[in-house]
């Protein structure tokens, strides 16, 4: 019998939802491209409640424990004695979330023996140590295209929001005001500014399908170009690096994954090529923006507007800048935890474990790591320090 280690965010502080906003999630058939949505055997929650944290369980309990498995659920997991640590030593899986990762270093995984499984109850793994997954032959997996466009939305909201300065316009009907020249001094159209992203795989793309009704010119940058005919339906131009796109850009949203050659990627030296008064949206991750670069760039003027929903560590310390920093639009990593997007999550994460404890293979395009060597999604996606 397997025991599943699952690290999930804490409840709402006043406590776990009785009622919803609304009464159930629309009904889709497949995601855009074709891929079918996660199928497991069944599920034992209901679409649309609040899966993620910590009572929510994922759904997992009743499906693991009627067949003999052990599960355990924290939301403990820094700092030294943490519940993470005491109970991964014995693990055979761990289950993490994006939004509340469980760090599964190098370290760790060097005390976790029995350590054969790191789900990521949805998409991005590089808060798992990828070169140590693949040394002590540990398979990692996650719930591919599970919130892509749930984030995809969210980093349009974040766009606009920034350009349209909405935040400190609501502050002012908030406070009692109706102070309409503080309101749009800062505000202007987004019709006509360039727009880039950085990499256009789901959430990129994504991104620039609903950006395209805004009259807005597109660019994009990623190491496997997209074919002709998007290009052309889209009105999109291709740059071959970050750096001969930035220039170019009013807006730059970032929406590729962290690895060696994207971490830190915007520093001082890039952020000073774009145009003054630029607009960068992150919802990625967190360390493809050099931190104290972004506050000093927000600072100086050089940046009009920062968002994103990434941070490290993650949760983000009470001091850290990017809380304070001038004309910010940030959010708890929330992009792709939406209720709709948790009843994917948390139905390919059972899916998973329903392959993985019946020994059957693990969809392809759920694989990061298999076999000790980058697999299905993680081949086309990352690269390893080795």
């Amino acid at each position: 019998m397997a025991k599943i280690l699952c690290v999930l965010y804490d409840d709402p502080v006043d406590g776990y939802p009785a009622s919803y906003a609304r009464d159930g999630l629309p009904v889709l058939d497949r995601y855009p491209g074709g891929q079918s949505l996660p199928t497991p055997e069944a599920i034992d929650f209901t679409p649309g409640h609040l899966l993620g944290s910590v009572s929510g369980e994922l759904g997992l309990r009743r499906f693991l424990e009627e067949r003999g498995h052990t599960l355990v659920v924290t939301s403990d997991k820094d700092g030294d004695g943490s519940a993470f640590d005491r109970e991964l030593a014995d693990a055979d899986v761990v289950i993490s979330q994006p939004f509340w990762p469980a760090y599964l270093t190098a370290e760790r995984i060097a005390r976790a023996p029995q350590l054969k499984l790191a789900i990521t109850a949805g998409i991005g793994s590089d808060h798992v140590d990828l070169d140590a997954a693949i040394a002590h032959g540990v398979t990692v997996a996650e719930v591919t295209y599970c919130n892509s466009i749930s984030v995809a939305e969210h980093v349009v909201m974040m766009i606009l929001s920034l350009v349209r300065d909405y935040l400190p316009a609501h502050q002012w009907v908030l406070d009692g005001g109706w102070n309409i020249a503080d309101s749009v001094r800062r505000s202007y159209d987004l019709e006509g500014m360039h727009v880039g992203t950085v990499a256009a795989g789901r959430i990129g793309l994504a991104v620039l399908r609903r950006l395209k009704p805004f009259d807005v010119h597109l660019h994009y940058t990623d190491r496997h170009r997209l074919p002709a005919e998007v290009e052309q339906e889209l009105g999109l131009t291709f740059h071959p690096t970050a750096a001969d796109m930035a220039p170019h850009c009013d807006v730059v949203t970032i929406n590729a994954p962290l690895h060696p050659e994207t971490e830190n990627l915007f520093d001082d030296e890039l952020i000073a090529t774009m145009k003054r008064g630029a607009y960068l949206i992150n919802t990625a991750r967190a360390r493809i923006a050099d931190r104290d670069a972004v506050v000093r760039a927000l600072e100086s003027g050089q940046l009009a507007g920062y968002a994103g929903d990434v941070w490290f560590p993650q949760p983000a310390p009470a001091d850290h800048p990017w809380r304070t920093m001038p004309h910010h639009g940030m959010t708890p990593h929330i992009s792709g935890s939406s209720l709709s997007a948790q009843a994917r999550y948390a139905a390919g994460t059972r899916e998973i474990l329903e392959a993985w404890l019946a020994g059957k293979p693990i969809r392809d395009e759920y694989l990061i790591v298999h076999d000790k060597a980058l697999a299905g999604t993680g081949a086309r996606s990352y690269s390893t320090r080795s």
